[in-house]
């Protein structure tokens, strides 16, 4: 884990209310792993803001981080521009399993929860499905960049106006019936991560989800960010900074 300031490199609004930074950060991008998050200072507050790693670049030494202006935190935080610095500290939580012997993935990712599984999808390339959903065409973010990692990419919106009409867990049903994965990752609203869940316990396919929570210290220490967990021995409550942000489904209790 490190704490520094790190310049921004590159800016873009991915929507009107999705900011795309790419950070030179040469120490944390060559510890990162897939699922972890950094946690950022926002200018002019005392707490820091919990991001997700969109994308790692160790030969670069860059990380991509990719958010959605959310309160007046991540509001300021979208109005610094390119040659200016985070204060980040990084990088903290467990990630996603990346497993060499899987065949078959399926990564599936709901409205801000789509970022976390670009890097996952590069390091599972041919051998990843993804599923996106958002509201309408107009808030689908990262569609190019999935397609660029050699990874099938089935887009759906609540409105028709992209792909699928419809939610993610419908995709989802159909695909485990193509092709049954290996396992299937997911991050994004908690109602879409209990059907994803409720689905691949159905089809007997291991899942891991990513779960985002309000968080105060980022490190475990305090517990802003608990989450209940039941691992066969009775209910008890994690942190999702510490313990996670990633978690095997079956271990969590929605």
């Amino acid at each position: 884990m490190f704490q520094n300031k790190y310049e921004i490199i590159k800016k873009k609004m991915l929507s009107y209310d999705i900011v795309d930074f790419t950070v030179k950060s040469k120490e944390i991008s060559n510890a990162a792993a897939a699922g972890q998050f950094v946690h950022i200072s926002a200018p002019g507050f005392f707490l820091r803001r919990p991001i997700s790693i969109c994308e790692i670049n160790k030969a670069d030494g860059t990380m991509r981080i990719v958010f959605q202006i959310r309160g007046k935190g991540t509001d300021a935080l979208s109005k610094l521009a390119e040659g200016e610095v985070l204060d980040i500290l990084g990088p903290l939580g467990h990630g996603f399993t990346v497993d060499k012997s899987f065949n078959s993935v399926m990564l599936v990712g709901g409205g801000i929860g789509t970022p976390p599984m670009l890097e996952l999808a590069k390091l599972y390339g041919d051998k990843a499905r993804v599923i996106t959903g958002f509201k309408t065409k107009e808030l689908a973010i990262l569609s190019g960049d999935f397609k660029y990692t050699g990874a099938q990419l089935f887009e759906c919106t609540d409105d028709g106006s992209l792909g699928r009409k419809g939610f993610v867990t419908d995709e989802l049903r159909e695909q485990i019936k193509i092709k049954k994965p290996d396992m299937v990752f997911a991050c994004g609203p908690l109602v879409m991560l209990r059907g994803v869940k409720q689905m691949c316990e159905a089809n007997n396919v291991l899942c891991e989800i990513s779960l985002e929570e309000r968080m105060a210290c980022g490190v475990g220490a305090c517990l802003g960010c608990a989450v209940k967990l039941d691992k066969g021995e009775g209910e008890f409550y994690g942190h999702v900074c510490k313990d996670g942000p990633v978690f095997s489904a079956k271990e969590v209790v929605f």
